[in-house]
């Protein structure tokens, strides 16, 4: 286990942060008739599955089931005192620029800090930018605590909060990498811009060498990322109220039903309501769903997110009582949510937990911080699309040793459903295809600075 603490939780050590949360959780399982989390819940058909059909861990749901392997994070050498000591002059400076979502902005500019470490440079703060589409124009200060960020990261990278005179007159040299396809190497392709300018703005790859880094690289990535990063004070006491308000014990869900994703994906659904179907055509424009065996080839191959009534039915397939309590993390503009407010009616949102003013005032990266900071602290977590949000609320949960962690997976019901599976035979092979993922713990930390271990 790393040393420091999740950027969620900074106001006390690790393990005491989640015995202050786990405590309450115990005495209100000792005290309550039931526990939510491990009663059996049929199937939402008419109907209820046959008890033969499930391995003896069916008793306690899905989260009963024994695991076999884990995703822990790696015992790095630096925890020994082995670290790498920073070189005495840095090669230049080097700032990230980073678009989207909050957690697509933390992806980039955590592979960002082991770029610059990678190249002996000094770090600059980042430049999140302003995405109208996000409904956003918050920078890395209102998210995330700087100080805390400096200090834990003067052993692995020269960070600057601000530029020196000479420097801060200019704008950066903007190398832009993210549209680099194949195997691709700073080393080779930046080090030679930053010798030559100094000062560059880069936009990480998504296919970068990562496996050719140095271990002083990799451990400044891993620290930045996992160790360095909390919220600010505003931010960390507003996810305090907001995860005390919710029932204990909870399931936070990353449902992903908005009219712009669902236009993105290129899907058609059956069924929708009109209001659903207006605003995905408005979202769309030029793109128009997939059809004939097009579109069934594409939904096969898990392109199509799971509307709220598929997910309540994965949800109650894998033993997921319907009296469980539910924070929906998701942004605004969900649709069809009747069919998952008919099943699992515990259902709880920023918006009916903060004040209005409160929800008013922030902005997307705001918002997302709070479903981030619930979702690494809670019970469970459950996410319809493995997103970037998602990997990294899978890492943050393993290095906090929260292992109830499940993706559904899209594929897997598409495919059973395109070949007529309906009823206690769905509910089967939902069963069986989510509770080996669970028990073998696919996908859920991140390769970079986890390591899976045997139980």
């Amino acid at each position: 286990m790393f040393s420091g603490r999740p950027w969620s939780l900074p106001a006390r050590p690790l393990a005491n942060a989640f015995l202050l949360i786990a405590l309450p959780l115990l005495l209100f399982a000792a005290f309550s008739p039931a526990n939510p989390f491990s009663a059996y819940s049929a199937a939402p058909s008419s109907s209820p599955p046959q008890r033969r059909y499930y391995s003896k861990e069916r008793d306690g749901g899905i989260w009963g089931a024994r695991r076999i392997v884990e995703w822990r994070p790696c015992q790095w050498w630096w925890k020994d005192g082995a670290l790498t000591a920073l070189p005495a002059e840095s090669r230049g400076y080097i700032r990230v620029d980073c678009y989207g979502g909050l957690n697509q902005m933390r992806r980039d500019f955590c592979d960002g800090i082991g770029i610059a470490r990678l190249l002996n440079a000094t770090l600059v703060l980042p430049k999140f930018e302003v995405a109208a589409y996000w409904n956003e124009s918050s920078g890395f200060a209102d998210i995330f605590d700087v100080d805390y960020f400096i200090e834990q990261m003067k052993d692995f990278v020269h960070v600057l909060r601000e530029l020196p005179e000479d420097i801060s007159s200019r704008e950066p040299f903007r190398v832009d990498c993210s549209k680099r396809k194949g195997p691709f190497d700073y080393v080779e392709h930046v080090l030679p811009f930053l010798l030559e300018h100094r000062y560059i703005s880069i936009t990480p790859a998504m296919s970068q060498r990562r496996d050719r880094y140095p271990l002083y690289a990799k451990a400044a990535l891993c620290q930045g990322c996992y160790n360095a990063l909390r919220l600010n004070k505003h931010l960390e006491r507003k996810g305090s109220e907001l995860f005390g308000r919710i029932p204990k014990p909870f399931l936070s869900l990353h449902l992903r039903f908005e009219p712009d994703m669902v236009a993105y994906s290129q899907c058609e659904y059956a069924g929708l309501s009109s209001t659903s179907m207006v605003a995905i055509e408005a979202a769309g424009g030029d793109r128009k769903p997939w059809k004939g065996d097009a579109a069934r080839v594409w939904r096969e191959r898990g392109k199509c997110p799971l509307t709220p009534k598929e997910t309540a039915f994965i949800l109650q397939s894998l033993g997921i009582p319907a009296n469980t309590t539910i924070y929906l993390a998701a942004g605004d503009g969900l649709m069809e949510m009747e069919g998952f407010t008919s099943v699992y009616k515990n259902v709880y949102t920023k918006s009916s937990l903060l004040s209005k003013e409160d929800f008013v005032q922030m902005h997307g990266n705001t918002k997302a911080a709070l479903d981030y900071y619930i979702s690494i602290n809670s019970d469970a977590y459950v996410a319809t699309y493995f997103g970037n949000m998602d990997k990294m609320v899978s890492a943050m949960r393993a290095l906090g040793g929260l292992y109830k962690t499940l993706f559904l997976s899209r594929r897997a019901f598409a495919s059973r459903v395109s070949k007529g599976l309906t009823g206690e035979k769905l509910v089967k092979a939902m069963w069986e295809t989510h509770g080996d993922d669970f028990v073998m713990g696919r996908g859920s930390a991140l390769p970079d600075c986890f390591c899976d271990f045997k139980l």
